[in-house]
């Protein structure tokens, strides 16, 4: 009998001493958060400016290119992929995650710079352009608007034309104002009480960027919340947010306080920008404010639909032809 309640105590030792050996690590890729390019060698990507960075493309490569700039900093184009519909009306669609973000290549805080995100984008254009000839738009929403102005503002003869949605500004100041209005919740709101505990916990080296990612990812979900100001309608899909790129850019701009409009007035070619009907901390106002900056705007509200309209159904089939129509144009 002894010998039979020793057996009955030892199985069930050995059964925790195994399982406690094989726990998995929340920081490991693939643990917590899906891994990145640099650890899943059956993910799309390209090689370019130092980093592997998580893209794919659609349609002709000779075609026309338009560059698809996601939101963040540190989102990822998964919500975006509406986008592949201009494959379908002769455009060459490249998706890219930005360095940091989404299934892209990770880097420690103190390497990411403005001018670097920059860089990124002209040598993700320049690998898939096929002719010096080839006319390249950029399509970006909210930061990735924001980092198109950049681009342009840096580079205004390299561009053929801009669409925008929504970014929240092009100067620092102009940006942190928008952001302060898009997460003013009312303070008996769930959201806010959600966003303010999950942000306690988003500090961590760089070592622990997949446990951040995911951090980020809860904290972004309260964009969808009913009181949220900027009218989503849900959840948006996404693979991996990025928390180490998104809090490095957002220090840089308190740090050098950039000011992208410096040169736009340069660029004459007239701009696509829209905003939405839903989103309370944007407006028709704002949207004359910040596209001022720009020579030429063909200034657009997307009727029935929030900050995300790209990503939702209605939003996008108010945005799509509209968007069309002004790429076909140039």
């Amino acid at each position: 009998m002894k010998r039979r309640q020793n057996l009955f105590w030892t199985i069930p030792l050995l059964f925790l001493f195994f399982s406690c050996k094989k726990e998995l690590q929340v920081n490991d890729e693939g643990n917590l958060v899906p891994k990145t390019v640099v650890n899943d060698a059956s993910l799309s990507s390209v090689t370019v400016s130092g980093a592997m960075f998580h893209a794919e493309t659609f349609g002709d490569p000779k075609n026309k290119m338009l560059v698809i700039l996601h939101g963040g900093p540190g989102n990822d184009y998964r919500y975006l992929l509406n986008c592949k519909a201009f494959a379908n009306e002769g455009y060459y669609v490249v998706f890219y995650d930005q360095r940091g973000s989404g299934l892209s290549q990770r880097f420690s805080k103190d390497s990411y710079s403005i001018q670097l995100m920059l860089d990124d984008l002209g040598a993700v254009i320049a690998h898939y352009r096929t002719s010096a000839a080839q006319k390249v738009f950029l399509l970006g929403h909210s930061w990735g608007a924001i980092l198109a102005t950049a681009y342009v503002n840096k580079y205004p003869a390299a561009i053929n034309g801009v669409v925008m949605g929504e970014p929240g500004g092009f100067t620092w100041q102009d940006i942190m104002d928008y952001v302060n209005r898009s997460q003013d919740y009312r303070l008996s709101s769930e959201t806010l009480n959600d966003a303010t505990y999950l942000d306690q916990f988003l500090t961590g080296s760089d070592k622990d960027q997949a446990i951040l990612d995911y951090k980020l990812g809860l904290l972004s979900a309260s964009d969808a919340s009913p009181d949220s100001p900027i009218g989503n309608e849900g959840l948006l899909p996404y693979w991996r947010a990025g928390a180490v790129v998104n809090r490095a850019l957002f220090d840089l701009g308190e740090k050098e306080k950039p000011d992208f409009t410096t040169n736009l007035h340069q660029f004459t070619t007239p701009v696509l920008f829209c905003y939405s009907e839903r989103n309370k901390a944007y407006g028709q106002a704002y949207a004359q404010k910040v596209s001022s900056a720009y020579p030429n705007v063909q200034l657009e509200k997307i009727n029935n639909a929030g900050h995300d309209f790209i990503s939702f159904s209605a939003g996008w089939n108010n945005f799509f032809p509209i968007a069309l129509t002004y790429l076909n144009s140039l």
